[in-house]
């Protein structure tokens, strides 16, 4: 079967409809992602998947669902309740759901919700303009602030601290992505990133992005026995029924073709986050590979506190930067809120 972006669209309306018509709790559904992206090839090493978002009238029995289609393509379902769009007029300045529901595709709809809620997106101040675009970026970097603020007083690095961690990293890369477009995807960070930073008249970010990761100690790009060690704390956790929901056996190729096609170090955050989200669920006795190469990439002891000393460092640019674009438009800076 020859895959193409037509072909996924077809499934994710066919999908969807499916779906709706079986669950009657379900109030709209809509395609968002790479997909919908006709200047960007949705495919690394081969594989795409697709993000649906189904919006249900109560409360979802879960937030994300995995589902495998056909040999290595899947379905990627978010689960929003509808009261999470309410006041829709707020949504304007959510880092996350402003974005997703600015321009997607919509697949269904039971009742009408899609309309309203992305006429109060898009009306009233420019929602690609610098006043709404400055305070969803500025909420994500608070994010990672407050992430960062939590790792000051870590004494003892493990799995758990090293997520948190890069929660934090990813909160402040995305404050600096959404100048100029949606959040960063996870097998993309740092494919894209380097781009966004030149366009936010940052481009050394993008070195200080792979600093932060540990990147800069990968001279000859990842190595081989961590593919392999990924994939075997991956599985483990998917069949441990204990993971994070994006930990599934559905998802492997999905990574490890992604990593194999990738050059360089630009695999590395998605290796690195969801070798992370892995071992959360494993005994200490099964990290053993994971505890060396986050050694190798400074997150561990010592070296952990000088990447926190960084971030900080990355941070506190970032917030400058934001106050540069505010002070040109002749908004409110950091300084002044």
């Amino acid at each position: 079967m020859r895959v193409t972006r037509e072909t996924l669209i077809r499934l994710a309306k066919e999908n969807a409809r499916t779906r709706a018509f079986d669950n009657k709790d379900i109030v709209a559904a809509y395609l968002i992602g790479s997909l919908l992206n006709e200047e960007q090839e949705p495919f690394i090493g081969g594989l795409t998947d697709i993000d649906l978002v189904f919006v249900t009238a109560g409360k979802p029995p879960r937030t994300r669902e995995i589902v495998k289609l056909t040999g290595d393509f899947h379905l990627d379902i978010t689960y929003h309740a509808r009261a999470e769009y309410n006041p829709a007029r707020d949504l304007r300045v959510n880092p996350w759901l402003g974005p997703e529901i600015y321009n997607p595709m919509l697949l269904y709809e039971r009742e009408k919700f899609f309309d309203f809620v992305q006429a109060a997106v898009r009306g009233g101040f420019e929602f690609n303009g610098p006043a709404l675009t400055l305070q969803r970026c500025r909420t994500l970097l608070a994010h990672g602030r407050g992430c960062w603020t939590d790792l000051l007083e870590v004494s003892d690095v493990g799995p758990r601290e090293v997520a948190h961690y890069l929660k934090a990293v990813y909160h402040a890369a995305c404050a600096v992505a959404e100048l100029n477009g949606n959040p960063l995807a996870e097998r993309r960070l740092l494919l894209d990133f380097p781009t966004r930073a030149e366009q936010a008249e940052r481009p050394q970010m993008a070195a200080g992005l792979a600093g932060l990761l540990g990147g800069l100690s990968l001279e000859s790009g990842i190595p081989a026995d961590w593919l392999e060690a990924w994939q075997a704390s991956f599985m483990s956790a998917a069949v441990s029924g204990k993971a994070d929901a994006r930990i599934n056996v559905v998802r492997v190729n999905y990574y490890r073709k992604a990593f194999d096609a990738m050059e360089g170090i630009t695999a590395l955050w998605p290796l690195l986050h969801t070798w992370t989200l892995s071992v959360l669920a494993l005994p200490s006795t099964q990290i053993k590979d994971w505890q060396a190469a986050v050694t190798r990439l400074g997150l561990t002891g010592e070296a952990f506190a000088e990447k926190v000393q960084g971030l900080d460092q990355f941070i506190d640019e970032v917030e400058i930067r934001l106050d540069e674009i505010a002070s040109a438009n002749g908004l409110e800076t950091s300084m002044s809120i």
